[in-house]
């Protein structure tokens, strides 16, 4: 080996150890930062989805709610027609 092979491979080691590996860390560390976030994000996904379907338990019972209320509808015309004979039979 030559001393300008040897120079060589001292200032490639150098830049190796004071640029290249510092600079490698320093990315990994925002790659690993980014990756905790996110599964800070999921994690709080995961709870706010949960309350949301503790949210939707009652929904089916809207079904119920929707047919009481027709069946209350056609008797609220029927009530309303009676009561209308009555007035007429009355006003005559």
């Amino acid at each position: 080996m030559t001393a300008a092979s040897v120079v060589w491979s001292v200032i490639g080691l150098l830049v190796l150890f004071l640029v290249v590996a510092p600079l490698v860390v320093f990315l990994a560390q925002r790659v690993l930062s980014r990756i905790a976030e996110i599964g800070r994000y999921a994690d709080d996904i995961l709870e706010h989805g949960v309350g949301i379907t503790a949210n939707l338990d009652p929904v089916p019972a809207l079904i119920d709610t929707r047919d009481l209320v027709k069946e209350a509808g056609g008797g609220l015309l029927r009530y309303g027609a009676a009561v209308e004979k009555l007035l007429a039979g009355r006003a005559s």
